[in-house]
Parts: C-alpha cells; sequence; structure tokens
C-alpha cells in the first residue's frame, strides 16, 4: 500500500514543562480527524514509545483554527490514563503556537471532565481537577522497594490512585533508587498506580518531588502534571499559601507554578517547545 492511500495523522513531539528543547518532559500529540479504535491508540502510543501520548479529536467539521472545544485522550505505552498534565500542555501548545487557532482559550473533553488551557504572555495555563488525599500506612516492603527508610507521612488519592510519601528534606528524595520490579510484585490493600515523593524544597522552590508509576510502563515520569493535583492541595494547606513554584527533580527536571484556584481546581502554568512535527501512516 502507498503512503498516499494512507490515513496520514499530524504527529508532534512536544517538551512539556520546559523552555528549552530537550528539558521536561516528552509527549507525542496526535491530531485526528476521525475516530480510531482503542487497539489503535494503544498501538500508536507503544510506538511512541514515550510516557504519554495526547490523541485530539476535533468535534465539529469546520477548519481546526476555528475551533476551540474538542475532545481529548492519553495513552501511556501500555494502558490508557484518565488524567495526564504534561501531553495536555504539549497538546495546548501544537494548538497555539502551530496550529495557530484564532481563540485564546482552549476546552478539552476528557475523562477527568471538561479541562481548561489558557495562552497567556508567553506562558500556558492548565485548570485542572484538585485531588485531595486520605492518611495511608504503605506496608514496609513497599518503602524498602521505593528505597524509602524514614518518612514523614504518606496519604493516598483515591480518584488518581496516586501514593503521596512526604519525605524529611530534598537531598533524601533526590537520591532514591527505587526497585522497580519490586514495587510491582508488592500487593497493596489499595490500588495503587503511581507514586509521588515530595519534600519542601529549597529556594526559589517551594516544594520537590518526584513520581513513579511503573505498573503504567513508566518508571519515573520526569514531570507529572496530573501529580500536582494531589501535591497543590496538599502543600497550600501546610504551607498556607494559594500561589506556589514547584521543581519535579527528575534527571530532566521541570518547574511549574502551582495555584489552588478553588477547592476543586487547580491551575498550573509552564510551557513546552515543539521538537519535531510529521505525519504518522495508518492503513
Amino acid at each position: 500500500m502507498t503512503k498516499t492511500s494512507m490515513n496520514r495523522i499530524p504527529l508532534y513531539h512536544v517538551d512539556a514543562f520546559a523552555d528549552e528543547p530537550f528539558e521536561g518532559n516528552p509527549a507525542a500529540v496526535c491530531l485526528l480527524e476521525q475516530p480510531y479504535e482503542d487497539r489503535v491508540l494503544r498501538a500508536i502510543a507503544a510506538e511512541m514509545n514515550l510516557s504519554e501520548t495526547a490523541f485530539l479529536q476535533t468535534l465539529e467539521q469546520k477548519p481546526i483554527k476555528d475551533l476551540r472545544h474538542f475532545s481529548l485522550r492519553w495513552f501511556t505505552p501500555k494502558t490508557e490514563v484518565d488524567l495526564c498534565g504534561h501531553a495536555t500542555l504539549a497538546t495546548s501548545a501544537v494548538l497555539f503556537y502551530e496550529v495557530e487557532v484564532s481563540a485564546t482559550e482552549v476546552f478539552f473533553d476528557t475523562k477527568s471532565g471538561t479541562l481548561t488551557a489558557r495562552s497567556d504572555d508567553g506562558k500556558i495555563l492548565l485548570d485542572l481537577p484538585s485531588n485531595e488525599t486520605k492518611p495511608f500506612q504503605p506496608s514496609r516492603d513497599f518503602l524498602d522497594a521505593l528505597g524509602i527508610s524514614d518518612f514523614k507521612s504518606a496519604h493516598l488519592s483515591q480518584k488518581t490512585r496516586d501514593l503521596l510519601i512526604i519525605l524529611k528534606n530534598e537531598e533524601t528524595l533526590r537520591n532514591l533508587k527505587p526497585d522497580f520490579e519490586r514495587m510491582k510484585s508488592i500487593k497493596t490493600r489499595e490500588r495503587i498506580d503511581g507514586v509521588i515523593v515530595t519534600s519542601k524544597g529549597h529556594a526559589p522552590y517551594d516544594f520537590v518531588s518526584r513520581f513513579f508509576a511503573p505498573w503504567l510502563g513508566i518508571n519515573e515520569d520526569p514531570v507529572t502534571g496530573a501529580a500536582h493535583t494531589v501535591l497543590g492541595p496538599y502543600w497550600s494547606k501546610k504551607l498556607g499559601k494559594n500561589e506556589m513554584l514547584a521543581y519535579q527533580a527528575s534527571q530532566r527536571g521541570g518547574k511549574l507554578t502551582v495555584q489552588i484556584l478553588s477547592p476543586n481546581k487547580v491551575r498550573l502554568t509552564g510551557n513546552a517547545v515543539i521538537v519535531s512535527k510529521g505525519e504518522l501512516y495508518l492503513q
């Protein structure tokens, strides 16, 4: 079959929560003009082999530049997820910087409700649902697999299925070397899809974090927007602040501003860089 007879899907590689290429968290963004079966989307995400691939679907028969309301889904190389901040930021960057949509604010229908992205003075503002936690006591085996011998407290977000562990200092956080295979082998009382470790940060950062999700095919995610919907409410209460500067201390690293808009909404502010673009060919 020749390329001219195949479906062509615009494809972008975007570094999210980054001001320069090769920083932050890379995501693939596919612009779909027609729906595809989930097995096709999973296969594309596995082929991209990034922590997330975003699939943007138009909802109206109009030029994409004239639209402001879309459907958005996210897949890791293994599975679909309910919320992904960095791939939403990447998708927004494609719409604002490459497609050059006429609107300065766009809306995404997702499994986590309608999300909003706004272009503002060289930054992108994402409004996401906030996620509270409840106290949780991880097993000693699970902590040992993470490499944690001592911690302040642990909390579970039942909505995101993320375990939040508060460490005593940033140095301990940066030096963690989890055993990911062992983490996956341990049974937990409640389902856990990701582990967020966090501590107070050194200036200028209010707090720092790392995120591990080997169950989803992501050992360590470089910069995780969804994790900050859990981190934001926690640190806002602890620090008595509604706006905080955060840093995710992965190998690539990335910074973002976290603002509590209401008990149910968190705003993440960052930027993204489009690294490459092309086409994906499907039969």
